[in-house]
């Protein structure tokens, strides 16, 4: 069987399950004996064993066989899960990424058959089983007394708690049913028949029960026939007629329980056993429930409807948005054309009325093609961020300091070519904090801080851009460290450095090869990183900017465009040429009399509402033709990034636009302050300057 055609959706897939393992195990380590966290885990681990079992990866089949026996044992109570049990795990995750990531490069998982980890798991399930099975023999000879014997039940055995959940159905007016299904005898794929069989009564009924149990019936382990005890409150017929619908399923014969259990004694010490059982819908399994009988289907769907529903979610290949991203922004150079036309001379008023409601309708189409297209770019940036709470872990350990990741905003969203990007950079900010900035225990304890540090990640919202924030209560930075570094390295002069501020000396930690540590480690050190996030994130079209406070911590900010492909722009002309300038960057626009103009250590400033601006003249930096004309009053452009501000002098302002920003590719070395170029409505290009370059 040809399996390629499904390996992207496997690889998708499996990716999802493996983030939902690190986040699972993650909660696991903190709350050992959350039950619904190993119900989702034994979950991904069983269905990443189907799903590599179906393409044929027998090594990776064979790891998610042994996780999925650690997390059976667990959720039977014959094993607790300690912090040595979370490190073995964790590695077999990182094995299972490896798997995905050979898988994804040459579809082959390659040849790690990763027996270390399997031996580790198998030796944690012989280990913890003998002390429980040990553990077990003394508490049922003490309390044999106490304990009551499951009941056998017309060929099925119930045990307390499932009593209780019949009883209590009766009670509701429910039907109990016992089944029986048979499965034809040449059938092929018997556990597949009983799964469908399963996933048709969802809905319909709840299993409290299976004989064999359902862990032997997904392993085949049963021959023709399976017998199940359901609750629900439609008719016998009903029920088995779904169960007959499913092919290859011979015969559904039962009847129905109408006569309540009679109420044992003891039944409080029952209700502390850990193997308690109940319906998991999702994997037909019976899981550990807590002190209260099943409730009623209806009150059953009405407790999900709470839940949290899962997102539905659609693939596109990036390619295809491009392409459609492309046709929006020839829409929007046609519309441009069109609106360059109207403004001519017309003597037809008509023919011009038609023409004006001709373009308001392409203007709005091409408004709403944008914005659905935008939306279908975007991706919530959790996508990126779910993978540091375990980074953070892995660091912890390693560098031997308690430190704790808290998350805020992942729901934010952004365009899917700054999500791609902004990974790297992000993770070396965390790095950064864990490392050089959160101090030792000792050193805080010192400081009366807590033990355990923090490290904060919040992004949101705020305007046209994104911001993402990375922050730490840790050392901060040593502006007067940083100083003397950067004069023995030659970086700046002993002058440079008396007149520069403590903002100027922290921007030199985002110059290449600049680094503070003293030693160098696998973590930090090298001088790689800062200068890296930088170059990185003002290739997206953003910036970022540091606050710091020494001895109290230390806050990165990252702004980014929502977008890199079609921005609101203001057009300004200097000389014959026309300019454009992302409103984003832009604070206010500015008519100053020349004689405003001042001078600081020979540079053109103004003095605007108690700030000193620094000029920038456009002509003379972009060497546009042409001498300027002599005016009494200039136009000046006020442009910020993060708190910095320049004022930009042009010739003229022609208005807002909504531009097409156009890559003038490999072919065009350009210089860092021009970002792309446009294509203006009469065919003509126009140039877009950025801004946070000029700053």
């Amino acid at each position: 069987m040809d399996v390629s055609q499904y390996l992207e959706i496997f690889i998708d897939e499996s990716n999802e399950h493996l983030q939902n393992l690190s986040d699972q195990l993650m909660v696991l380590e903190k709350e050992p004996d959350n039950n619904d966290t190993i119900n989702e885990i034994f979950r991904a681990a069983h269905s990443l064993k189907g799903m590599a079992g179906t393409m044929g990866y027998k090594r990776m089949q064979n790891l998610t066989h042994d996780m999925e026996n650690v997390f059976s044992e667990v959720r039977n109570g014959n094993m607790s899960v300690n912090s040595e049990l979370v490190d073995v795990l964790f590695q077999c995750l990182d094995a299972l990424e490896n798997y995905v990531s050979n898988i994804q490069q040459n579809q082959d998982e390659g040849t790690d058959d990763n027996e270390p980890i399997i031996k580790a798991l198998n030796a944690f399930i012989a280990s913890e089983g003998k002390e429980q099975e040990s553990s077990d023999k003394a508490e049922h000879s003490s309390d044999s007394e106490a304990i009551t014997p499951d009941i056998d039940y017309n060929g099925i055995v119930l045990a307390d708690f499932e009593k209780n959940a019949v009883n209590e159905a009766l009670k509701k007016n429910l039907h109990i049913y016992k089944i029986r299904v048979t499965v034809e005898e040449n059938c092929i794929l018997k556990a597949a028949r009983a799964f469908l069989v399963f996933k048709n009564l969802e809905g319909h009924c709840d299993v409290i029960k299976s004989e064999p149990s359902v862990q032997d019936i997904e392993d085949e382990k049963f021959d023709f026939d399976f017998s199940l005890v359901v609750i629900s409150s439609e008719s016998f017929g009903e029920i088995t007629k779904i169960i007959k619908s499913v092919s290859e399923i011979k015969d559904a014969v039962g009847e129905e329980i109408k006569t309540p259990f009679a109420e044992e004694a003891h039944t409080e010490h029952h209700d502390e056993i850990k193997d308690e059982k109940k319906v998991d819908k999702d994997s037909k399994e019976v899981t550990v429930a807590d002190k209260k009988p099943a409730p009623s289907p209806s009150k059953q769907a009405a407790a999900s409807g709470k839940t949290k529903p899962v997102g539905h979610t659609v693939r596109v290949d990036i390619e295809k948005l491009d392409v459609l991203m492309n046709l929006v922004s020839e829409l929007i150079i046609a519309k441009n054309g069109l609106v360059s036309a109207s403004s001519s001379e017309d003597t037809d008023v008509s023919v011009n009325q038609t023409f004006n409601e001709q373009i308001e309708y392409l203007e709005r189409v091409t408004t709403n093609l944008h914005e659905s297209v935008m939306k279908v770019r975007m991706m919530p940036i959790e996508s990126v961020v779910s993978k540091f709470p375990r980074m953070i872990r892995d660091l912890s350990k390693k560098l031997n300091k308690k430190m704790e990741l808290y998350m805020s905003g992942e729901d934010t969203e952004l365009d899917r070519t700054v999500i791609d990007e902004i990974g790297d950079p992000l993770m070396h900010l965390l790095r950064n904090s864990a490392d050089h900035g959160l101090e030792s225990a000792e050193v805080r304890k010192e400081r009366g801080k807590p033990e355990v540090g923090s490290i904060f990640l919040d992004a949101y919202q705020d305007g046209n851009n994104v911001a993402i924030e990375v922050r730490d209560d840790g050392n901060g930075i040593d502006v007067d460290r940083v100083r003397n570094k950067a004069i023995e390295k030659g970086t700046i002069t002993e002058e440079q450095a008396a007149s520069m501020s403590d903002k100027d000396i922290v921007d030199l930690l985002f110059k290449p090869s600049f680094s503070t540590a003293e030693k160098i480690t696998d973590v930090s050190g090298r001088g790689v990183g800062l200068d890296v996030v930088k170059s990185k994130i003002e290739a997206l079209g953003g910036d970022i900017e540091v606050k710091t406070t020494y001895g109290e911590g230390s806050t990165f900010i990252i702004r980014l465009p929502l977008t890199l492909a079609i921005i609101q722009a203001l057009m300004v002309k200097v000389g014959d040429e026309k300019f454009a300038i992302s409103l984003g960057s832009i604070q206010t626009i500015e008519d100053i009399n020349v004689n405003e103009i001042k001078y600081v250590h020979a540079k053109e400033v103004i003095h605007l509402r108690g700030s000193v601006i620094p000029l920038i003249r456009l002509r003379d930096l972009l060497d546009v033709p042409g001498e300027p004309l002599e005016q009494e009053n200039i136009t000046v452009v006020i442009v910020s990034k993060g708190d910095k501000q320049a004022g930009l002098v042009v010739d003229s302002l022609i208005g807002q636009m909504e531009i097409v920003i156009k890559s003038l590719g490999k072919y065009i070395n350009i210089n860092k302050m021009i970002s792309g170029a446009t294509i203006l409505g009469d065919g003509s290009v126009a140039l877009i300057i950025d801004a946070n370059t000029l700053v």
